[in-house]
Order: structure tokens, then sequence, then C-alpha cells
């Protein structure tokens, strides 16, 4: 058993974990980032960035890596309901010029190598399975094990969770929800190969949705979502299927694809805000709050946080941590809820889809008004 001190001790090494650490790191603080997985393992997900993660990416000196790695530029994003699209150009705006979507394990393991080259201790294979507190009930640090079963108790001033959705950190503090949603998707996600990169083009119908992103390696995401209570429907079959099955619009733009493995089945979850911060620890990423996965906007909303919470630790204020983050996030969680419900008619999610994009520039907005890197720990 061996004791150390850091100014933080974050879990997980993913979007909003290694992000945060990369940041105080470059601040000066003395960070540990911690995951219980081997290091360069891979999830799935839309991958998507929006322009909101792509101008934090650009500020953090990561978006022309990602890019020189063959990571597609999407320059183009269209949304199709039933019979009718909506092609629209990606505007010049707050820097960024295109848009992307890389592969996870691209896009975890460089922003877990840039915390490490900024000062931080990066560990692999290694859990918290508890914290430490005082004798006032405040953490003051976590028990940690590795995978050869060695325990270490590492002192910290914060203790910040990143761990997913279901959250250790969390459990481990007691953060209740503070909010839930009330509807859910199920998604169906499945890499294939042999399309031509259209850019994003995201699908609906009544009943169900489903998009195609460019990413890596000459693969395309393709998803299929329905109602949670419908998530038997999706499973058994590859993408191509489904489509054919339940989105028929999305079936033309998949004619030729050809399906690799199985598909990843996400049954369902209802999206929550939790208590994100307290006395020696926080939260952030999904471990903080989570939104339902049909808007796509996961991974950009894990880097805003990641520069919001590193903000308020540098200056003081991780008291006002969790009223910024339920300001900026509540309009995307709203509407995302509204759109998960299915209970629209086409012209109707048009409308949704609008009230998004408003909600996701004011989320721009307060990003390109926070240059977070360039502040330091006193």
């Amino acid at each position: 058993m061996t004791t150390t001190h850091y100014d933080a001790i974050v879990v997980g090494a993913r979007c909003a974990g290694a992000a945060t650490a990369m940041l105080l790191a470059r601040q000066g603080a003395r960070v540990l980032l911690v995951d219980s997985a081997p290091p360069g393992t891979d999830t799935m997900s839309t991958h998507a960035l929006m322009r909101g993660a792509v101008m934090l990416l650009e500020r953090w000196g990561l978006a022309e890596p990602l890019r020189a790695a063959g990571t597609p530029q999407v320059s183009r994003t269209s949304f199709i309901y039933g019979a009718a699209a909506l092609d629209l150009d990606i505007r010049p705006e707050e820097g960024v010029e295109t848009l992307m979507a890389p592969r996870r394990y691209l896009l975890d393991a460089m922003l877990a190598r840039a915390a490490a080259e900024a000062g931080a201790g990066l560990r692999y294979e290694t859990a918290c399975v508890g914290l430490l507190r005082d004798d006032a009930g405040r953490v003051r640090g976590a028990r940690l094990a590795s995978s050869d079963g060695r325990t270490e108790e590492v002192r910290a001033t914060l203790v910040i969770g990143a761990d997913g959705k279901r959250s250790r950190v969390a459990r481990l503090v007691g953060a209740p929800l503070t909010r839930q949603a009330g509807h859910s998707v199920a998604c169906a996600y499945q890499y294939v190969t042999e399309l031509p990169d259209r850019g994003y083009r995201w699908h609906f119908d009544l009943g169900a949705a489903g998009g195609l992103i460019p990413t890596n390696d000459g693969r395309t995401c393709a998803f299929v979502a329905v109602p949670e209570a419908r998530a038997k429907d999706l499973r058994g079959a590859p993408l191509p299927e489904l489509a054919h099955r339940r989105l028929p619009c999305m079936a033309a733009d998949m004619e030729g694809a050809v399906p690799e493995a199985a598909p990843v089945i996400f049954a369902g979850m209802r999206g929550y805000f939790r208590r994100c911060a307290g006395p020696g620890w926080a939260l952030v990423g999904d471990a903080s709050w989570f939104r339902d996965p049909m808007t796509a906007h996961g991974i950009t909303d894990a880097f805003r946080d990641a520069a919001l919470l590193a903000e308020a630790v540098t200056t003081g204020t991780l008291s006002d941590y969790e009223a910024l983050r339920d300001r900026l996030s509540g309009p995307i969680f709203e509407v995302s809820d509204r759109i998960a419900s299915f209970d629209w008619s086409l012209g109707e999610l048009a409308g949704l889809h609008k009230a998004l994009n408003r909600a996701m520039k004011a989320n721009q907005a307060w990003i390109a008004g926070r240059p977070t890197e360039e502040r330091r720990v006193a």
C-alpha cells in the first residue's frame, strides 16, 4: 500500500475524462488519469462531432492530427424526412470549415496521449474501487486497484468521475438524479463498407430513424433507431436489412453496403441529470448527464463539459459548475427527449431540429468565449 497526492484524479480516460485531464494538466495541475480498460480499446458510438466539438479540438491542437490520421472531413449534412431531403452545406463559422467523425480508438487515445504529454499520469487497467474521506466526509482521494491485484490509496484534492452512464464514482458519492427524461430510443449500430462519402445523412420516418456517418478506415457508421419498446425489432439482422424493413428512405442510401462484424445494440436508457459536484468530487460526461443518442451530440457535450469543469476547477468556481451545466444542457436535453418520443409528424420534427440548432449555437457561443487552456493554476 502506497500513498501519493494529486490535485485531481480523473476516473475514465475516454472523451470527457481524457479531455478534462488534459486541460487541467495544461493549466499546471498535478493530475492522475486512470481507466479500467486496456489501452487502445474501441467503443461504438455515432462518432459525429458537431461544430462545438471541432472548435475545441482546433483550440486544443488536436484537429489537424485527426485529419492527418485519415479522418474524413464532412462538408455536408442531409436531413431526409421520408421522401423529402434537405441538403445543407457546412458553412465556415467560428473558425470551423468542416466537421468530422473519428473512430473512438483514435480519438480517445489521442486525447489521453495529449493529457500525458501535458504532464498527467496515465494508468490503464486501473479501477477506482473506493473513495477516501476525511472525518467531515469530504472526498480526499481514491482507492485504486490494478489488473494484477495491487491496491493503492491515492490522495487528491478532487476526484472526478468520467466513468460513464453507470458511473461507480457517482454511486460511491451518492450523486442523486436531479432530472430524468420521459423517453428513450433503442439503436442498432454497425460499421459498413463500400458506401460513398456523402457527409452526415440523418433519416427520419414515422416510428423510426437512422443515420450514416463516414468515419476512418473507409467505414461508415450506420444506425437505426426505434422506440425503446420496439428494441426487439433490432435484433438478429444486419443494418441494410433493418433499414429496408424499418426505414425505407435509408435503405436506398445503403445500397451496396457491406456489413462488418455484428451490430451493436443499445437497448435504451432514459436521459438524466445527476448532481455533478460536491465536497471533493465532480462528475463529467455521461457520468454527469446523458441525453438520448438520437441527436448524436454526446461527444460534443463531453468536450464542452470538460472545458466547463476545467475552468470551474481553475477559477475556484466549482460551486457554479452544476448550474452552468444545466443552463447550457437543458435545451438540448429537452429537444432530445421530444425527438426520442417519436410522437411527431415529419413537419413537427423539422421544427424540433431547428430548436436543436438554436441550442447548439448557444453552446458554440459559450465555447467561443471560453479559451480555458490559456488560463493557469495559481
